[in-house]
């Protein structure tokens, strides 16, 4: 990305970032993905992250008016996410409610490892596009 500059719009910022990102290798991704905190995890937000902790916050807002059923739902479908693909479930979260990311992480759940690491990295490439915008 740094080679790229200066980008002569946002436009073409965006789309380097993307094809950088889709130039990367599972690895890559997957470093990516292990430094974000699980969906709804606050105590991880505030004491692993300290430096992206208000991004991530402010991503995660709709969780803040979660309650505790949801919440713990979450926790326990993170694990299942975990145990089943091998990364925590990446999800662009600016302007979903708690309820419809648990909703999101459920219906994953039912992916194949190839379907779901493609459509975290999409999800990924989301969260960049925001934090770049």
């Amino acid at each position: 990305m740094m080679a790229r500059r200066p980008f002569a719009s946002d436009a073409r910022l965006l789309f380097a970032a993307r094809n950088e990102w889709f130039g990367l290798m599972e690895w890559d991704w997957l470093e990516a993905f292990s430094h974000h905190p699980r969906i709804g995890d606050r105590a991880a937000l505030e004491s692993r992250f300290p430096a992206t902790h208000d991004l991530s916050s402010k991503e995660q807002s709709g969780i803040g008016i979660a309650g505790a059923d949801v919440l713990q739902a979450l926790a326990q479908a993170n694990n299942d996410y975990f145990d089943r693909f091998g990364f925590i479930f990446i999800v662009c979260a600016t302007g979903k409610s708690a309820p419809e990311m648990l909703a999101l992480l459920l219906s994953r759940l039912q992916n194949d490892r190839a379907t779901e690491l493609r459509i975290a990295a999409e999800e990924q490439c989301k969260i960049t596009a925001l934090r770049l915008s």
